[in-house]
């Protein structure tokens, strides 16, 4: 079993007085942790909100019902809970009337849990959020080097945890969650129309990592309005299956000063989106694939040790880049990723004369594992 980082945390939080939230895309590990944690508890009950049944259950909520319905379990979890209707409301009533309850709510989508639990759960609950495997816990599951032997693999096939612990299959699972994630999620929720639309979308999107993201470039490309691709985007985005990185403007008249570049959480779903598991030798985008994968690295390692801070790119008119910045306590750390250990980078000049207090690295595959761990 891989120890996630998030196990002692949420242990941390059980029978502490309020509902526990967890966020995380399909087959992150979210029911492994929570029955990791539960084993040794026989008064946990499981509802499915994919279930039609189970949702008919939870139509109409009273403090009799639930009740009746609970009996002696002392912990209620409700999986994929964004498709019971007014869930966050229900939360609410089952918190406050049946107080003896562990309420654990999960969900796929943190659009549409979030938005329908915050209001009404306001003051009565801890959120949590799930990402696939990150390099910081192969790393405490084995050691260091034995994770540096599989970088290859991981840049190709991703982080998620039944295709690192099945590589052998790893084609055919993240074909499946690749379906997953644009059929049963975010078209069922969002009514999406266009499915063909979309994939197209994500494919554009994935052929474009590490570069500045154009929407009127999009919609031309997929055939789409530019309103409909920048609210396709959102949903993916809050879907869990891309992010969006901002770029760094406070002094300079070149800098670019509303770019946006988008990135996967996982560079497997990417491939796959792209049917390319080429290795990486046979390939013309491994820097990009780099690039990804410590980015979306780094924004693991800081959720998963609150560390709270801002995160950018940065590029000027004349292509003056640095391709990942942190903003901390009025600290700026700037980081460039190079796949090619034999390609020096250096921080622009431009940057370091206009501001202060930059800590700058050059990552590359011999030295990455020490701002992740």
């Amino acid at each position: 079993m891989i120890e996630r980082k998030i196990f002692k945390s949420l242990q941390e939080k059980m029978f502490s007085g309020k509902t526990i939230i967890l966020i995380g895309a399909r087959q992150v590990g979210k029911t492994t942790v929570l029955k990791e944690i539960l084993a040794k508890n026989d008064s946990v009950l499981w509802f499915e909100g994919d279930n039609t049944e189970v949702r008919n259950l939870f139509n109409e909520v009273s403090k009799e019902k639930m009740a009746s319905l609970f009996g002696k379990s002392n912990v209620v979890i409700i999986d994929e809970a964004q498709r019971i209707q007014d869930i966050g409301l229900k939360a609410k009533i089952i918190h406050d009337q049946i107080p003896n309850i562990q309420l654990i709510l999960t969900g796929s989508s943190s659009f549409e849990l979030s938005n329908n639990v915050n209001e009404p759960l306001t003051g009565r609950k801890w959120e949590f959020k799930m990402y696939p495997l990150s390099f910081e816990e192969m790393v405490n599951h084995t050691n260091v080097f034995e994770e540096i032997k599989h970088l290859s693999q991981r840049l190709i096939y991703g982080m998620y945890p039944e295709v690192v612990t099945h590589q052998e299959s790893a084609y055919e699972i993240l074909n499946m969650l690749a379906d997953s994630y644009l059929y049963k999620d975010v078209l069922e929720w969002e009514r999406i129309k266009k499915p063909d639309k979309l994939l197209k979308l994500l494919q554009a999107l994935a052929y474009q990592i590490g570069s500045e993201v154009s929407t009127n470039e999009l919609s031309r490309l997929v055939g789409l309005e530019r309103g409909t691709v920048e609210n396709y985007i959102s949903i993916l985005e809050k879907a869990q299956i891309i992010f969006r990185l901002s770029s760094f403007s406070r002094n300079l008249r070149t800098e670019l000063k509303n770019s946006k570049k988008i990135y996967f959480y996982d560079t497997g779903i990417r491939n796959s989106l792209i049917n390319n598991f080429s290795q990486l030798d046979m390939r013309n985008d491994t820097g990009a694939l780099w690039e990804n994968f410590m980015i979306s690295e780094k924004i693991k390692y800081n959720a998963y040790n609150k560390n709270r801070c801002n995160t950018y790119f940065w590029r000027t008119t004349q292509q003056q880049e640095i391709d990942f910045l942190e903003e901390k306590d009025g600290q700026l750390f700037a980081y460039e990723f190079k796949w090619n250990k034999n390609k020096k980078a250096k921080i622009s000049k431009t940057f370091t004369n206009n501001y202060e207090n930059v800590v700058f690295k050059c990552i590359t595959p011999e030295n990455y594992y020490e701002i992740l761990q």
